[in-house]
């Protein structure tokens, strides 16, 4: 379980193209102090395995499905990559509840800066519009962030200065992929109402 409050921006060092999955190595100071193997790391919202840990980087198996879901697949040797340590029972849920189980994959389409916020329009697939309203809570690469506007085929986020700074979005450009994971409780919400939920 994680929070969406991303704990440092790190860095890809080395991807290995397994055939039906892939390896790649991350460095982070900070997620990676008392790491073990088997701990979970979100990596740009995907909540990966640590499969060996030395000094400040990780290595991760990454299997098709994943590659295919979300934009992990994009990454390369010496992209930055937002990364967050699973929460910490009794601590303080600073976003929402995060799974690191991505939905799908955006695109973002536009920047807007002002003097002090910048608003990002984001593309939204249609199977996960039905998920986003207004003041609700979305994951964009594992940040958790409100929707300002929920469009028909996208959706709007102000981003304050310091998510700018010390987030891979102050980073992307129109054009770049965002990995989605909606609100869980919609999703669980519309399940519990059957049919009848999900047709509205």
């Amino acid at each position: 379980m994680f929070t969406g409050i991303v704990e440092e921006l790190g860095e890809v060092t080395a991807v290995e193209n397994l055939g039906d999955a892939s390896r790649f190595r991350l460095r982070g100071p900070v997620v990676t102090e008392g790491a073990r193997h088997g701990d979970s790391i979100a990596v740009n919202g995907v909540c990966l395995t640590v499969v060996e840990h030395e000094g400040d980087e990780f290595t991760a198996d990454v299997m098709a499905e994943t590659l295919d879901r979300s934009s992990l697949g994009a990454l390369a040797v010496g992209s930055r990559v937002n990364l967050e340590r699973p929460m910490a029972l009794g601590a303080r849920l600073g976003g929402h509840i995060v799974q690191g189980h991505v939905d799908g994959t955006g695109t973002v389409l536009e920047r807007k800066p002002s003097e002090n916020w910048e608003i990002v329009r984001i593309s939204l697939p249609a199977d996960l519009t039905r998920y986003i309203v207004e003041k609700g809570s979305i994951t964009v690469d594992g940040i958790s962030l409100t929707v300002v506007d929920a469009g028909p085929d996208y959706f709007t986020v102000s981003l304050i200065p310091t998510t700018l700074d010390l987030t891979t979005l102050g980073r992307k450009q129109p054009g770049d992929p965002v990995n989605l994971e909606v609100d869980v409780i919609a999703k669980y919400v519309e399940r519990l109402l059957g049919p009848q939920g999900a047709a509205k």
